[in-house]
């Protein structure tokens, strides 16, 4: 794409949202990105009068999608790039967490992304071009003990940009799911939702991991500026992954998880192929 692109990004108050728009900002682009109170969007739009545009909305709010998308079209005659990024996480195991907390990380991660991406997706189709991020973790690919609702709504959101990347790259149209690792946002800082109940029975296995992410805070290697670099990169190129990997743990642990998956695929092949009517029948 050329210079000058028409960007909305979901969530830009903090962390990956927030660098995102600064790179894309200094690059020359337009970046209408949205936030949660005045205060915040008065803030963001002082980042650059004129090509930094700030609009609430919560992304849980699906009625109040289409017409913001419908007043970034007359205001600026296109959206080049959209990125998903609006997102929590939710820490606890299983069996910790209530039904009205896993909603609720389904409603921001999943429905809202999704809700989102219905709404830009005609824009797109007209233009027959334009490129989505959606904002997974590496948690879309993998799982850990204690963000068991956390990784289900990240691979839900992998399996959505996985096929709709298929249908629509005909028609011009990119997705590339951006899976980082550890970063210092504040993910596993203020952002992060709790269960309210705990179990002793998982002090050992979800409750270290809680405790981990805890300790580990604000410690995390990834770079949000470099991962935001990244992420420019990826729109500026002429055939941009489906899948980009962001920062070196994520990318150590994502590949020793697909090794050890395929070793166990291989190990119970018989069993699997097992399954199926003898040929002939």
């Amino acid at each position: 794409m050329s210079h000058n692109k028409v960007w909305f990004i979901t969530g830009v108050s903090s962390g990956f949202g927030r660098e995102l728009a600064i790179k894309a900002l200094a690059a020359g682009d337009r970046v209408v990105g949205t936030l949660r109170n005045e205060a915040q969007r008065i803030a963001f739009e002082a980042l650059h009068a004129g090509r930094a545009q700030g609009v609430l909305l919560d992304v849980t709010d699906e009625a109040a999608i289409a017409p913001i998308i419908d007043g970034v079209v007359a205001a600026h005659g296109r959206i080049d790039v959209l990125v998903n990024n609006a997102g929590y996480g939710m820490e606890g195991a299983v069996e910790e967490t209530s039904m009205a907390q896993a909603r609720r990380q389904f409603d921001v991660n999943f429905f809202g992304a999704l809700a989102v991406t219905q709404a830009v997706l005609p824009v797109m189709r007209a233009q027959r071009s334009g490129h989505i991020l959606n904002i997974t973790s590496i948690g879309g690919l993998i799982t850990f003990p204690s963000l068991g609702l956390y990784n289900a709504s990240k691979h839900a959101l992998e399996g959505l940009s996985d096929a709709l990347a298929q249908e629509v790259a005909p028609l011009g149209i990119h997705v590339t799911a951006i899976e980082p690792g550890p970063f210092r946002t504040d993910w596993a800082g203020r952002s992060m939702e709790h269960a309210a109940v705990r179990i002793d029975d998982y002090h050992a296995t979800a409750g270290a991991m809680t405790r981990s992410l805890e300790q580990r805070n604000g410690r995390q290697p990834g770079d949000p500026a470099r991962a935001a670099d990244a992420m420019l990169a990826v729109v500026a190129s002429a055939q941009p992954p489906r899948r980009l990997l962001l920062g070196s743990i994520g990318f150590k642990q994502v590949g020793e998880v697909l090794a050890q998956r395929q070793a166990e695929m291989i190990r119970w092949a018989d069993l699997s192929l097992s399954a199926d009517f003898p040929p002939g029948e």
